[in-house]
């Protein structure tokens, strides 16, 4: 089961962050994201992509300037949740035309529902780039249209 999922940039900036999990508290989750994202940055290239992190293993994959960490049990499938990373980049890359840490930042919720749509309560549900991509451009078409409702004319 996925226990979370967060991208971070290369100066360690949270850049998305979602938990399948409950944690204790919120300063749980902060010194969680803090000791793994030092555990993550300091790591040199050439170094395995997995690392276990109290009861949880860590599998990260860097893209450009971002680090897409995912933590899981540790019984699961490592090169499973590689393909999971590796498909979620392919389905931000096909829908932003070429993603990067600006997208995310400025279209933070699309990067979120396309997360949402390929995970849900922390097992894998969609893996499919055509159906993840269908929904979006599905959901972009009810945005559009409530939003011309609305008067607010072409909003994105």
């Amino acid at each position: 089961m996925i226990k979370y999922v967060f991208l971070v940039s290369r100066q360690g900036k949270l850049r998305l962050s979602k938990w399948y999990t409950t944690a204790s508290n919120n300063k749980e989750t902060t010194k969680t994201i803090k000791e793994v994202s030092q555990l993550v940055l300091g790591r040199k290239a050439k170094q395995c992509n997995f690392i276990e992190h109290r009861d949880t293993k860590v599998v990260y994959r860097k893209y450009a300037s971002l680090y897409f960490v995912v933590g899981v049990d540790l019984d699961d499938n490592e090169l499973m949740i590689m393909e999971f990373i590796h498909r979620y980049v392919e389905c931000l890359d096909r829908y932003f035309g070429s993603v990067c840490e600006l997208d995310l930042i400025f279209h933070f919720q699309k990067a979120y529902f396309i997360l949402d749509e390929m995970v849900m309560a922390g097992e894998l549900q969609e893996s499919s780039k055509k159906t993840v991509l269908r929904v979006m451009a599905q959901q972009d078409e009810t945005e559009a249209l409530e939003n011309a409702e609305r008067g607010w004319g072409d909003i994105k």
